[in-house]
């Protein structure tokens, strides 16, 4: 039995807002789009889906406690790009288990981490 991808699904307030982000930030493309029902988007080999809100009366904002990990090949790239024009969550910084990496917040307050595996001498 294989596992064969994971595609996180994400609820979203505004789907107009929250394509442009990840295409202007993030530079993702738009495969796939039903109303303001669903859409699919990507980058590279990074898949995201979007859905309009369930049981906003529930939860009327968007809830979730995790973050996305995104392993890129140049986190120093990405960091200049991103770091005057998005929400950060914590800058850019090497850590204690080996990695290089920052977070941001997307317009929906979803917590996007970027990172690269430190290289050991």
């Amino acid at each position: 039995m294989a596992f064969n991808a994971l595609v996180p699904t994400l609820e979203v307030k505004n789907m107009d807002e929250t394509i442009a982000f990840y295409k202007t930030h993030l530079d993702f493309e738009c495969i796939s789009r039903e109303s303001n029902d669903w859409a699919f988007v990507q980058k590279d080999e990074i898949n995201i889906m979007f859905s309009s809100r369930f049981h906003k009366d529930k939860f009327p904002e968007t809830v979730f406690t995790g973050g996305l990990y995104i392993y890129v090949d140049d986190v120093d790239v990405v960091w200049q790009i991103l770091k005057d024009k998005v929400d950060i969550c914590y800058p850019l910084e090497n850590v204690e288990y080996g990695m290089r990496e920052f977070a941001i917040l997307d317009c929906n307050g979803y917590r996007l981490h970027f990172g690269q595996e430190l290289e050991i001498n």
